[in-house]
């Protein structure tokens, strides 16, 4: 059976990203998406548990939101109205033989990068 995790890391203060709410959506034809799950960030800036896992994981195109506007503002960072990154979306694939795939987060203000992690 295979899982999604993630961690978020916060680069402008080198520490994790805590308690930052994060969506996963699943992705359908024509772009429809629909809510699968919602998580929050520990302490540690990680899920305390899978975001997706057992029978839920199956292939196909998803997104995770990561509602980091809230997280900067708690942090004292001030941030125009809209802020530059209120949520960061994305978007990536899973394929069914895959056993884990890791997606996380690192974000500054005006900045963040991802990719696929172990």
């Amino acid at each position: 059976m295979g899982k999604l995790t993630t961690h978020v890391l916060d680069a402008s203060k080198g520490k994790p990203g805590t308690d930052i709410k994060i969506e996963l959506y699943l992705v359908e034809e024509g772009e429809k998406t629909t809510l699968i799950n919602t998580v929050y960030t520990n302490s540690d800036g990680r899920t305390d548990a899978p975001v997706l896992e057992g029978d839920d994981y199956v292939a196909g195109k998803y997104q995770l939101v990561f509602h980091t506007g809230t997280y900067l503002r708690k942090q004292g960072v001030e941030l125009l109205e809209p802020a530059f990154l209120d949520d960061v979306v994305i978007r990536f694939g899973l394929a069914a033989d895959q056993d884990h795939y890791h997606v996380p987060l690192l974000i500054s203000p005006y900045s963040y990068s991802t990719y696929r992690g172990s």
